[in-house]
């Protein structure tokens, strides 16, 4: 992606204000859709907004918020699992108590999950109605980068149905988001073979989960199911999970996955999975055939550029059909913008809502910063999680960043051994001479929580003394990364 800089009001590429308020219509509501809505109408802009599916797109609907409700169910079953060690007995027999001695309903949790899904949507439309954003339950195509038709009928993703009404915009833009990809000889049928949108309708737990891909939704869910009760059968095309992900963190996990029964079935390709009864059959490239009840095909996912009248617009995509945008979110056409999983840049909820914020501030006239890859974190909702921000110990080895390394283990951490936190780690990658804090990565508990320090450490460049400087309460998890910062003099 090009680098434009800070955007100055004298930008060319901005488009100028029509009369006293610029018209902003907004293709999807998901994260990147809904946050842009809200600055640009606060902004004075006339928004108005389009989605059929719902508000809160996938992310609310079908993805983050549903899969970290259920997670947040499986986690109270793992610290079941793990609390004989703290001294807790049945109080009937006094066996230690496991997850299996416990039912899951999974009725009642995916009823829980839809219920909180709903209300999250439920809270953002009326956000952005008391923003005054105009909402429209449709579908979007542009005419021209200028024009947007609103459709009518549900549609299959060509921009077919009638037209209900065409909309005049200085701004558009772009935030359809992406869909599961799947196997063509594994269709899903939303029953037994499952993508992850799918899931959230079963009324039982699977006996034998088997999950097709081992990258951050694949890992997720199989440890997920795990802890809930299911036998879980993880395929991995590569020879360690989380590819990309730093590899003592995914050693670490896959520690945790043998220790709790999960079977990794590395560097094997899924080639099909089909229905035999009760039974799903996924055949391997090898030609061998696993069997399970349900199968999870974990893929990926497939931007939704497809019927948009992107070509019609004049506006670029990249040969996997990802939208080509700029660090402040433009596209190759002047006036139109895209955010989220539909650019490629980063599949994270909240890059996408920082690409929507950062597009309106840009085509409204607000001088802004662009997105910093560098800057962004990220956390996998594993047990135990990982989260991660910054330049990685792969980079530093390779050459690519000079940086010095520096890992803590959880071990003599006082909170984890109170816990009973038998894994995890800190790692802190810093600048050498100046000790800077170029990247981190935290395996534990809370993860997703731990890593905000070392982001803002990061953001802000900080050295790892001013972080090792920094009071920390005394027992927390949070006194290992002000630990291992003071680790920089120890082995400097």
């Amino acid at each position: 992606m090009s680098d434009p800089g800070t955007a100055l009001p004298s930008d060319p590429h901005r488009v100028p204000v029509q009369g006293d308020r610029s018209r902003v219509v907004i293709l999807g509501g998901g994260p990147g859709g809904y946050e842009a809505a809200l600055v640009a109408a606060r902004a004075g802009a006339e928004v108005t907004l389009l989605e059929e599916r719902g508000i809160g797109g996938a992310a609310v609907l079908t993805d983050v918020v549903p899969s970290k409700t259920l997670i947040a169910t499986a986690e109270v079953l793992d610290q079941v699992a793990d609390s004989a060690r703290l001294g807790i007995r049945d109080a009937d027999d006094g066996s230690a108590p496991t997850a299996e001695t416990l039912t899951v309903d999974l009725g009642a949790v995916n009823e829980r999950v839809r219920r909180l899904a709903a209300s999250q949507s439920a809270d953002i439309t009326a956000s952005l109605r008391a923003a005054g954003v105009r909402i429209l339950p449709r579908r979007g195509r542009l005419v021209g980068p200028d024009r947007v038709q609103a459709l009518d009928g549900p549609g299959d993703g060509a921009g077919d149905g009638a037209v209900v009404e065409e909309i005049g915009a200085d701004v558009v833009l772009l935030a359809v988001g992406a869909r599961p990809r799947e196997l063509g000889e594994a269709p899903c049928d939303g029953e037994r073979i499952l993508n992850w949108t799918q899931l959230y309708e079963l009324g039982a737990l699977p006996e034998h989960l088997i999950v097709v891909g081992s990258g951050v939704t694949g890992a997720e869910f199989a440890s997920a199911y795990r802890a809930l009760g299911s036998r879980v059968t993880l395929v991995s095309s590569r020879d360690q999970v989380l590819p990309g992900t730093d590899a003592d963190a995914a050693d670490v996990l896959e520690d945790a996955f043998a220790r709790r029964g999960v079977e990794l079935r590395s560097r094997s390709r899924a080639a099909a999975a089909r229905r035999e009864g009760e039974e799903v059959v996924v055949t391997l490239t090898s030609g061998e055939e696993i069997r399970g009840s349900h199968a999870l095909m974990a893929l990926g996912g497939v931007p939704r550029t497809e019927g948009l009248g992107l070509e019609t617009a004049g506006v670029r995509l990249r040969s996997s059909g990802h939208v080509e945008t700029d660090r402040v979110s433009r596209t190759s056409v002047r006036g139109i913008y895209a955010a989220g999983d539909c650019t490629g840049v980063y599949p994270l909820a909240s890059v996408a809502a920082m690409q929507g914020r950062i597009a309106m501030h840009h085509a409204l006239g607000d001088a802004v910063s662009p997105l910093v890859a560098a800057q962004v974190s990220s956390a996998i909702f594993t047990s135990p999680e990982i989260a991660v921000v910054g330049v990685s110990e792969a980079e530093v080895a390779s050459g690519e960043v000079a940086g010095e390394v520096l890992v803590l283990g959880l071990e003599t951490n006082p909170r984890a051994k109170m816990q009973g936190v038998a894994e995890g780690f800190v790692k802190l990658v810093v600048r050498p001479g100046s000790h800077t804090v170029l990247g981190a990565v935290v395996v534990a508990p809370r993860a997703s929580e731990l890593i905000m320090p070392f982001t803002l450490a990061v953001a802000h460049r900080l050295t790892a003394e001013q972080v090792a400087g920094t009071f920390t309460v005394y027992p927390s998890l949070t006194g290992s990364l002000a630990e291992v910062a003071r680790r920089v003099d120890a082995e400097g």
